[in-house]
């Protein structure tokens, strides 16, 4: 089993940048497919980047496409999201996930599951 705990949110203009971080617990997070998820007020939640065990793997949505990216150090245990150029539509509760397989874009393949962090962009 795996805990997450998101960091790095918080108030930006458009146009700037913020760092996600997703620190996890336990030995085997090596193992798992990691992703990020955001849900907007009043939307479903969206898948927005996912990694692979190895970090070879990483789709994005396309809509962050270009101006996100996602990295993990398996030996820190941790998921990191760049999202740079960020866009008032961005703003969102963005949560990290860990899956052990299946497809990495799709959110019911997730098991674990952090408490969220709040990304707000102002235009």
């Amino acid at each position: 089993q795996v805990q997450l705990a998101e960091s790095g949110g918080g108030l930006v203009q458009a146009g700037g940048s913020l760092r996600l971080s997703c620190a996890a617990s336990g030995r085997t997070f090596r193992l798992y497919n990691m992703g990020w998820f955001r849900q907007a007020p009043g939307k479903e939640r969206e898948f927005v980047a996912a990694v692979s065990s190895s970090g070879g793997l990483t789709p994005y949505a396309d809509s962050v496409k270009g101006r996100f990216t996602i990295s993990r150090d398996n030996a820190r245990n941790t998921v990191t999201l760049q999202m740079n150029s960020l866009k008032p539509e961005d703003t969102a509760v963005y949560y990290c996930a860990g899956t052990v397989g299946g497809p990495m874009t799709v959110m019911s393949q997730y098991n674990y599951w952090g408490q969220g962090t709040q990304v707000t962009v102002s235009s």
